[in-house]
């Protein structure tokens, strides 16, 4: 049957704020938008309570907080009435994507007031007690296999140094140039904007993420003959993120490899070719991504109307080691060997995410 949110559960506020833990410490867990933040020596809840974030960034994510813990001010708790469980009450909060009763411009919030009469299906203690169990289970292989693709990714950082070494200290003294002296050519994108079916893939800022495409939602336009020819991209192409409104998502970049299908890009993407027999394009992608390349990146950006921007000579000006090609190439294939375990170990998480869905 379906019930009302206000039927399972009544709203209680907190008055802490985060600058009120500074020097406190305790027993007691504390609990903000982004998790668990410290500890304090008294608590607001005893038994266990949902929270969901009703002011600021990351508005109406929910979290269930344990048995003798504290939410600080920007958080607003639903305590459980005896008809429902905790863990139940957090599944069927979580479900209702809450954000999607936000007002506010300049610090978004959401109040319970506007979302107390959600419906969603309730059943006995006993049958919750069943599908949070369930639920647990799908969520703990979910959890697994999130760890396995960090895993991986950490195998990857920790062969480039052992290759490699720090590029920042640069301990096997490989030479250290400007990328502008292995780029053979470079290009901002189009300017024009549509989604047309029928269209080509037009890569955006969306698709580009750090170090690979993503392709699950091309924008595709219908394009002239002139700009398919300036566009088109090639393979072993590199992509930069040029413009964001955050700059740590500006140079944000990725290696270019055939799908089958032409691929053109945007002009919020700036495309450079490497000199293919100074640099493999796996190997800039790990550098250029790693905290050293975000480092470099960051000292070429500009800022203008509230827009980060990296410019063809801010990237032509970033500096880079460039150890023999030979032993870069033995570098992206074994980067090619994880990455087709990563692709089954993916495609499990996702089928196991919509199974949990």
């Amino acid at each position: 049957m379906k019930v009302i949110l206000q039927d399972v559960c009544s709203p209680k506020t907190s008055n802490l704020a985060q600058k009120d833990l500074i020097g406190r410490d305790g027993d007691y867990p504390v609990y903000g938008a982004s998790g668990y933040i410290g500890n304090i020596n008294f608590y607001h809840q005893a038994n266990k309570c949902v929270a969901v974030v009703k002011d600021g960034a990351g508005i109406g994510r929910t979290m269930l907080l344990p048995e003798k813990s504290t939410a600080i001010g920007t958080m607003q708790y639903l305590i459980p009435k005896e008809n429902i469980l905790p863990e139940y009450l957090f599944y069927a909060v979580k479900n209702m994507h809450l954000e999607k009763y936000y007002t506010g411009a300049t610090i978004p919030h959401i109040y319970f007031k506007d979302y107390k009469n959600e419906k969603f299906n309730y059943v006995d203690l006993e049958q919750q007690l069943c599908i949070v169990n369930t639920l647990k289970l799908v969520e703990g292989i979910i959890s697994k296999k999130t760890k396995q693709l960090e895993q991986l990714d950490n195998l990857v950082k920790s062969l480039f140094i052992e290759m490699f070494g720090d590029p920042k200290t640069n301990p096997k003294e490989w030479r250290k140039i400007p990328l502008l002296q292995i780029i053979s050519k470079a290009n901002n994108g189009m300017a024009r904007r549509g989604n047309d079916e029928n269209g080509s893939i037009v890569l955006r800022l969306v698709e580009l993420q750090e170090g690979i495409i993503d392709y699950s939602k091309p924008n595709r336009i219908l394009l002239t003959e002139k700009e398919k020819e300036k566009y088109l991209l090639q393979e072993n192409d590199f992509l930069f993120a040029r413009v964001n409104g955050n700059p740590l998502n500006v140079g944000r970049c990725a290696v270019f490899h055939s799908i089958g299908e032409a691929v053109y890009h945007n002009d919020h993407i700036i495309r450079v070719h490497f000199d293919d027999s100074m640099v493999n394009g796996v190997f800039a992608s790990t550098i250029l991504n790693s905290e050293y390349g975000k480092d470099e990146m960051r000292n070429k950006i500009k800022t203008s109307a509230g827009q980060y921007t990296i410019s063809q000579d801010g990237i032509g000006a970033i500096k880079t080691i460039v150890p023999p090609i030979d032993l870069q190439n033995q570098f992206a294939d074994f980067v090619a060997q994880v990455d087709k375990h990563k692709s089954v170990v993916q495609k499990s998480l996702d089928e196991t995410q919509l199974l949990f869905d």
